[in-house]
């Protein structure tokens, strides 16, 4: 029984875990606190995207990569996930799908913000 008890309670905590932590981290920049992903790149929102949906094509996602979750990803909170035009799951922060810049070479360049005066840091 006390077995049992302990491996429910791992089993819990694993699971609880798998909620907890957040696909992106907010950092701080010049422009305030953006979103960047695990290796420090910037995130983009585009304009043309629906609340919810992404409108970058497959042209589209090769200079602005869509910002992919894990296969067992799970949506909570500001968190959701929208299909990209690859037909994988990717991460959207308040309804925006998230995306990184080709552009973009190390870790806190934000060289995307503004291009074509559709493309923004997500915040």
């Amino acid at each position: 029984m006390k077995t049992l008890i302990v491996s429910m309670g791992l089993l819990a905590a694993t699971v609880f875990s798998a909620f907890a932590a957040e696909p992106a981290k907010m950092v701080d920049t010049k422009m305030g606190k953006i979103l960047a992903n695990a290796k420090g790149m910037t995130l983009y929102t585009f304009d043309k995207d629906a609340m919810g949906k992404s409108n970058c094509d497959d042209a589209c996602l090769k200079k602005w990569p869509a910002f992919h979750a894990a296969a067992k990803a799970k949506a909570e909170g500001e968190w959701s996930l929208v299909k990209a035009a690859d037909g994988k799951e990717m991460w959207a922060y308040q309804g925006k799908p998230l995306y990184t810049f080709a552009g973009d070479k190390k870790p806190g360049d934000m060289t995307g913000d503004g291009v074509g005066g559709v493309w923004h840091v997500a915040k």
